[in-house]
């Protein structure tokens, strides 16, 4: 089914609808869907270099105002569905505990998934039944979603087809190496 779903995506970015596509697929995968938009981003770059950070534009503030929606998810129907299924094993008092403790390095959580391949998704709705401060889940999502697809749309912008590989296969892995090193000299940094 995602094979299916990732070649729906691929023949999609060949239309002239792509942009709208892709916001859309940029908002849903903020909130629900399984495919990432670099799927259509990628192509649309590769067919458009001249449009890449047009592109990326897109794909940026649909990716953020669909993390909106994920949050919004999370803080409307946490009450109605997640409460009284927590309240239902007695687990109700772990979770006040845990959205203190997620809110203190909430913005972290949302820089870290914004840029990494981990879903997305689930921070945005995790954010919304947390509480986290709205403006920091902006700033933080802004900010993460940005950097995530302007980097693609640069790399593809400036190497071209010899890059999209390493795009689709490593990009992750280097984004995660990423976060990994900057959260380690803030906390390096910390201790000195």
């Amino acid at each position: 089914m995602l094979r299916r779903l990732y070649g729906w995506t691929i023949e999609l970015a060949e239309t002239r609808y792509a942009l709208l596509a892709l916001a859309v697929v940029a908002f849903v995968e903020s909130s629900v869907f399984p495919i990432p938009p670099d799927v259509l981003m990628i192509p649309m770059i590769i067919a458009a270099p001249r449009r890449a950070f047009l592109i990326a534009g897109v794909a940026t503030v649909s990716s953020v105002v669909g993390g909106l929606f994920g949050y919004w998810i999370g803080y409307a129907m946490f009450d109605s569905i997640g409460r009284p299924v927590l309240e239902f094993y007695g687990k109700d008092a772990y979770f006040e505990a845990f959205a203190l403790k997620y809110n203190e390095w909430g913005a972290w959580a949302v820089l870290i998934a914004g840029v990494t391949p981990f879903p997305y998704k689930v921070i945005t709705i995790l954010s919304g039944s947390t509480a986290l401060s709205l403006p920091v889940f902006m700033v933080a999502s802004v900010i993460a979603r940005g950097l995530r697809f302007f980097v693609v749309a640069a790399l593809l912008w400036k190497f071209g087809d010899p890059i999209r590989d390493f795009i689709e296969r490593r990009l992750g892995l280097m984004f995660t190496l990423f976060v990994a090193l900057l959260v380690g000299g803030f906390a390096v940094l910390k201790f000195i």
